[in-house]
């Protein structure tokens, strides 16, 4: 059994740091397109990374919690890298606070309860959440708070009153940044990490 890295999101910086991390380690790379995740994988293999694939919808709880279960099947998790998510030119407002928001609620949530002692994560967020202005003192409060299957139905992030995709984007990566509590597990944002390059660095040990 090996110690496991998971990659959510075949894209470039997620690749970027997987390499930085993952010598000696399996990688267990997922993403929504498992042609996207093959391509990536075979890059990594030549260079001499350990990597299987697997396709994962981070909007759907059942699909991250399959993922969990083919990651663990490798070895116990070290490391977790979320680079998934959908932009304000690629989405509506909608499917940007279901896949940014809820679906890397439900990352943090359902890794949390498996991660190895010690074990950390990245989630890559935006530099967007700093702009002055773009969140209130309560929806900062519902998003540290609140639990994932809950997120979607708060008043001041329900889709009737986030109509701009930009909007939309803003309060998602607010709410990668905020820890979230109510679960039992202890989950540390470094906001000196969040504000280089909209890294978020989160800590999943138990």
């Amino acid at each position: 059994m090996s110690d496991v890295i998971v990659v959510i999101g075949a894209g470039s910086i997620g690749q970027a740091i997987a390499r930085r991390v993952s010598t000696g380690k399996h990688v267990v790379l997922a993403d929504l397109r498992i042609e996207n995740a093959n391509a990536v994988a075979e890059v990594m293999r030549d260079a001499g990374f350990e990597v299987s694939t697997a396709v994962v919808d981070v909007s759907s709880r059942d699909s991250v919690q399959a993922l969990v279960t083919e990651a663990t099947s490798f070895g116990d998790i070290t490391g977790l890298i979320h680079a998934a998510g959908v932009s304000p030119s690629q989405a509506p407002p909608a499917t940007i606070l279901t896949v940014d928001l809820y679906g890397t609620a439900i990352v943090l949530e359902e890794f949390g309860h498996v991660i190895a002692p010690g074990g950390a994560g990245v989630v890559i967020a935006s530099q967007f959440n700093y702009r002055p202005g773009t969140h209130s003192d309560e929806q900062n409060a519902a998003l540290a708070t609140t639990l994932a299957e809950e997120l979607l139905v708060l008043p001041s992030f329900h889709a009737a009153i986030v109509t701009d995709s930009l909007n939309a984007y803003q309060l998602a990566k607010r709410g990668n940044y905020h820890a979230e509590e109510g679960t039992g597990q202890q989950v540390f944002v470094d906001p000196s990490l969040a504000r280089i390059g909209g890294f978020v660095a989160v800590s999943l040990s138990q």
